[in-house]
């Protein structure tokens, strides 16, 4: 074994790695085949969108529950999941600044994305069409919806799998880095329903939010940020993209017109 890769995964205890496995597998095939089923549908009643919200709102919390429940039995501490704020102000304005930027950077690629003709936004467009609020009533979960991702993404990538790792890489040269680098890829597992370009996408922002908890010491910036990130797709890609899908099939029609 190579001492700059160093791992011990004696340091696991049985649980965790049948955790691991769960948010390794069943958990981007259950995405994946949920997303499929739902995209294959010719259309989405408010009764859908609200029972998917509403079931994938129970799963994810079922997991934080499970995650607290064991990680407890085992007498570990709470800042091991970067769960203890030291430093308030310092953890709010990195909260504000990282919220702030990639907010903007998720509505400046949705209205990039807007400008592609709609049959070519691929994945994107028909994930908007089908499962993105259209209705006040679907808007209020939603933003329940995207409050519990935030929380038990962040708490479950960023505070578990990376403490689980951080710990098995212990002996290594640099045990963080390569708990940022696993813990986002397991992160990118579990959104294999948004395709390559998603993956790589969530991988990339996991690994942020991964640097951001280890120079800050917590995930409560990250959880805010996931939330405004999904906040913003949530409302305005629907927004975004279908008013320029209506906006072109208006024009097609007057072209026919003409």
């Amino acid at each position: 074994m190579l001492p700059f890769l160093a791992v011990s995964l004696s340091t696991i205890p049985w649980d965790f790695i049948l955790i691991l496995v769960v948010l390794g597998v069943l958990v981007p095939w259950r995405g994946a085949v949920r997303v499929r089923r739902l995209l294959a549908q010719p259309l989405l009643t408010t009764s859908d969108r609200l029972s998917l919200y509403a079931s994938t709102i129970a799963f994810q919390w079922l997991i934080v529950g499970v995650i607290f429940w064991r990680w407890y039995s085992h007498h570990l501490s709470p800042n091991d999941l970067g769960l203890i704020v030291s430093n308030f102000w310092q953890t709010f304005l990195i909260a504000v600044v990282l919220t702030a930027l990639l907010c903007l950077n998720q509505w400046a690629g949705l209205r990039k994305i807007a400008q592609v003709p709609a049959n070519q936004r691929g994945f994107l467009f028909q994930f908007s069409q089908k499962i993105m609020p259209q209705t006040s009533t679907e808007a209020l979960a939603f933003v329940a919806l995207a409050c519990t991702a935030g929380v038990s993404e962040e708490f479950v990538y960023r505070g578990f799998v990376f403490a689980i790792f951080s710990r098995a890489f212990a002996d290594s040269v640099s045990p963080v880095f390569f708990a940022m680098i696993i813990s986002s890829a397991w992160f990118a597992m579990a959104h294999l329903y948004q395709g390559r370009r998603g993956i790589i996408t969530t991988f990339v922002v996991g690994f942020l939010f991964s640097a951001v908890r280890v120079w800050n010491g917590n995930v409560v910036p990250a959880m805010v940020a996931h939330i405004g990130v999904d906040l913003v797709a949530g409302f305005c890609a629907p927004r975004l993209l279908l008013a320029k899908c209506d906006q072109g099939a208006a024009a097609a029609s007057l072209d026919q017109e003409h």
